[in-house]
This record gives C-alpha cells, structure tokens and sequence, in this order.
C-alpha cells in the first residue's frame, strides 16, 4: 500500500488549481481596488450655540482631507439646520459646568442672553467662523447634512424651512447605515 501523497498521486486536477489561483487574484484585485476614502458619521444631538460647532468643525475639516462626511441632525440638532433659529442660537448658562459663575446665579433671567451675547462677541473678536459660514463651507466641501424626518415632523419643520441643500426627512435606518459604513461615529 502506498502513502505517497504528492499532487501526481492525488491527482490534482489542474484546470481547477488554475480557477481556484484566477478566483485568488481577482479577489486580491478587488482587494486592491477598494476605495480608501475615510469616512465619518456625526449625530448632532444639540442646537445650542456652544454645541452647533463642534459637529460643523469636524465635518468641514474632515471634508478638507478629502473625507467622506456625513452629519445627521435630530431632536434640537435640527436647529442648526433650520435658516431662522441657527441666527439665534443661544448658550444656556444654567447647567453649564464651563460657565464661570454657580447655577443659583446663572438661573437669573437674563443670564442666558447675557452669556450668549458674551460667547457672540468672542466669536466676533477671535474671527471665527459664524454657524451660518461653517454651513455654507460643509455643503460646498460636500459634507452631507441630513435632517431626521420624525423630527422634522415632531417640530412642525417644512423642507424650506432649512438651509438649501440639506437632505431632509432622513429616517433612522439611513443613519444607521451611514454609521455602520463609517470608520468614526461621533455623537455630539
């Protein structure tokens, strides 16, 4: 009885060996071919004025290094998004562990307006970037901003209440599918 195992003694069927190698390379070519582009996924969750920029920041930058960038807008994110309120977003002193003065204080009535105002002239004398040009910079760099559909209908917001060239009435499946073909996911 013999235990010679080489390929003459299996007989290997060449035809398949060389099907299995092409199957092999086109998966490598596949492989190679692949887009390398990075992608990125922001939820924005907030519409005050100090939580607008961190997701228009991120999402203008990454579009810059040739990122794919996507920014889905819900709840009072949406404001952001909306042409009138994103003018007259506000920064809430009471809550805010960064403000300087304790809760009893910043409960006041007018201390909301006075802390936005305060934040308002720091963006004007530092030259920052208002929300309504970092808008303008993400759609024109080509980041996706989305505005959650239940949303819009939970707030009475129409299409043309938002800035042109927002995608609106996204649902939730779209968003999750975006997040899960993204290499970052930031929840702001």
């Amino acid at each position: 009885m013999s235990t010679d195992t080489s390929p003459t003694a299996q007989n290997v069927d060449l035809s398949d060996l060389q099907g299995q190698v092409e199957a092999l390379r086109s998966d490598l070519a596949d492989l190679q071919n692949q887009d390398d582009t990075n992608r990125m996924t922001i939820i924005a969750t907030k519409g005050s004025l100090d939580m607008a920029y961190p997701p228009l920041i991120l999402a203008s930058t990454a579009a810059a290094f040739d990122w794919d960038v996507t920014v889905f807008h819900t709840f009072w994110g949406l404001d952001i998004l909306h042409e009138e309120k994103s003018k007259k977003l506000k920064l809430s002193a009471v809550g805010n562990p960064s403000m300087p003065m304790p809760n009893a204080l910043a409960a006041v009535p007018g201390m909301d307006a006075l802390a936005t105002r305060m934040l308002a002239r720091k963006i004007d004398e530092n030259g920052t970037a208002s929300i309504q040009e970092l808008l303008d910079l993400s759609l024109e760099s080509g980041v996706e901003l989305q505005a959650c559909g239940m949303t819009m209908d939970l707030m009475g917001y129409d299409a043309e209440d938002l800035y042109d060239g927002v995608t609106t009435h996204v649902g939730a499946a779209t968003a999750l599918q975006h997040m899960a073909d993204a290499d970052i996911q930031l929840l702001v």
